[in-house]
């Protein structure tokens, strides 16, 4: 992050240095892009194969031919690369690295209330805050065209992304840094704000509420679970999604799990504790990250056998950036998300093992998302919600001041970046229909689920 700030700034200087910014970066800048002339969107897709599973490749590409919006979801590293030419500013943030619609949801607080902020930091990492809102704006034009909105209206979308963004940098502009760090977005904001909107909207949360609700540990063993023929549980297989680990993995969990309490704090290693392993296996999940090495683990209570869920994911360089956390990018993972949610999962905690590093969490824990609806007014309300989401998020890195006062009110920047987003969005479906085609001529291997 710029150290621009000192202990003895003001909120009224720093705004003034973020509108001396816009001299040497015009926002009407932002809308600017044209593809590299020696651009490859697929050869940068093959390229991550190298540290992919190798049997899980074609199950990555498989996913994402579903529709332009999952190629997009999966193709973070090509927009890395399209987006390191665009403008910047030069004040950086604890940036998610992949800011699409999807990575934001509900999960639990450890209070156990439900609060909505961004919940996926595979490619957190240091870097412009200008990616992260562009990356979630073009999501948003991306996924309205895919539920089959027009252009304008998904433009429209984008813009209010933008607008969100701006009015909630204003807000924490006159915040103090305990108050931004503190600031969360709870299930009542929602319905609250639902109540305004009218009837729809209202159903639209309590259905991302009851969802919510129902991702627990509890929910996860009924689903994912079947006896095991000596009283206790044991996870279904369903190849190649979930394969239960082999004899090998299975003898170093115990090992693996000691050296990931050592990265929580002591009273939750203490809870961890009273858990024993019932179980381990491999299971594929998202988009993305498809191919990384991913597992769930079975754990019960000691006592009385209630199951807890954790996953634990491979942690790989980011797209948008390498830094301090070289070899250690479960760590990486961990504090970067822990430095952008106003909330964690208790059970977050990395640990690096030979050959690979990782990052844990639980696997249900009342984690939801909500899903695209084919109407505009859907598009434009959860847009509003995960800009303002993104804002809190970077205030909690840099000086809300400084971004505040470049970024402004106006429509200068909502109209820039959206003009942006259309055309990335087009260029990104072009990428799309390549991938279609590279399956189709067999230089690209895709298992379609």
């Amino acid at each position: 992050m710029t150290a621009i700030g000192t202990a003895r700034t003001t909120r009224a200087e720093l705004r003034q240095r973020g509108r001396e910014l816009r001299v040497r970066v015009p926002r009407r800048s932002h809308a600017a892009w044209a593809p590299a002339p020696e651009r490859d969107a697929l050869a940068i897709l093959r390229a991550q194969e190298d540290v992919r599973v190798e049997e899980l490749v074609p199950v990555r590409y498989g996913r994402m031919l579903a529709s332009p919006f999952a190629f997009y979801r999966g193709a973070a590293a090509v927009m890395a690369a399209d987006l390191a030419g665009t403008p910047v500013t030069g004040v950086e943030v604890q940036a998610c690295g992949d800011a699409h619609l999807l990575n934001f949801g509900t999960f639990a607080s450890p209070e156990r209330r439900l609060v909505f902020d961004i919940n996926d930091f595979d490619e957190t990492h240091t870097g412009a805050w200008e990616w992260d809102l562009k990356r979630l704006a073009a999501s948003f034009v991306v996924a309205a065209r895919d539920a089959g909105l027009r252009d304008d209206q998904a433009r429209d979308a984008a813009a209010g992304v933008v607008r969100a963004y701006q009015q909630m940098l204003a807000e924490a502009a006159c915040l103090t840094p305990l108050e931004i760090f503190h600031g969360a977005i709870s299930i009542d904001e929602l319905h609250a704000e639902a109540a305004r909107e009218g009837i729809a909207a209202q159903q639209r949360i309590d259905r991302l509420q009851r969802r919510s609700l129902r991702h627990t540990s509890l929910q996860a063993a009924r689903k994912l679970t079947e006896p095991d023929g000596a009283g206790g549980m044991r996870i279904c297989e369903q190849p190649p999604l979930i394969v239960r680990v082999d004899d090998e993995t299975r003898s170093v969990l115990d090992d693996f799990l000691t050296r990931y309490a050592a990265s929580l704090p002591a009273y939750r290693a203490h809870v961890l504790s009273r858990y024993r392993i019932a179980d381990a296996a491999r299971k594929v999940v998202g988009v993305g990250s498809v191919g990384l090495r991913a597992f769930i683990i079975l754990l019960v209570a000691e006592a009385d056998g209630d199951p807890l869920f954790l996953q634990v994911k491979e942690a790989v360089g980011s797209v948008i950036g390498t830094g301090r956390f070289r070899g250690e990018e479960g760590r990486r993972v961990v504090e970067g998300q822990q430095l952008m949610q106003a909330f964690g999962d208790p059970f977050l905690g990395w640990v690096t093992y030979p050959g690979a590093d990782f990052y844990v969490r639980q696997f249900h824990d009342m984690k939801g998302s909500a899903q695209p609806e084919g109407d505009s007014a859907w598009f434009d309300g959860y847009g509003r919600l995960c800009g303002a989401t993104l804002a809190r998020a970077h205030a909690r890195s840099a000086y809300p001041a400084l971004l505040a006062g470049y970024a402004g009110t106006s429509e200068r920047l909502q109209d820039a970046i959206a003009d942006f987003s259309v055309r990335y969005a087009d260029r990104s479906e072009a990428d799309w229909e390549e991938l279609k085609r590279a399956v189709r001529d067999g230089r690209v291997a895709a298992v379609l689920e």
